[in-house]
C-alpha cells in the first residue's frame, strides 16, 4: 500500500462526492453572508439551535459515561 497526502500522519481522509458539495455548499453559505446572518439571529435571538445542539450533546453516550467516571475518580473536581 502506497501512501498519500498525508496518510503516514493523520491516515486517510476520505471526502465523498457528497462531502465535496457538502463543503461547496457551506463555503457559498459564508460567502454571501447567509452564515453570518443566521449565526447574528441565534445570537440576538433566543440561541434554539445552540440549545438544542448542547443538550444533545450532553446527552450523548460519551458526555453520561464520562460523568459517571469522573465520580469514581476523586482527584477530579467535577466543578472544573
Amino acid at each position: 500500500m502506497a501512501f498519500q497526502d498525508g496518510d503516514h500522519v493523520t491516515g486517510p481522509r476520505i471526502i465523498t462526492a457528497a462531502t465535496e458539495a457538502e463543503m461547496k455548499q457551506v463555503l457559498a453559505e459564508i460567502r454571501d453572508g447567509t452564515f453570518a446572518r443566521e449565526w447574528t439571529d441565534e445570537y440576538h435571538g433566543r440561541p434554539t439551535r445552540y440549545d438544542e445542539y448542547k443538550k444533545q450533546d450532553s446527552e450523548h453516550l460519551l458526555e453520561t459515561t464520562g460523568k459517571q467516571l469522573r465520580k469514581l475518580m476523586s482527584w477530579v473536581d467535577e466543578e472544573a
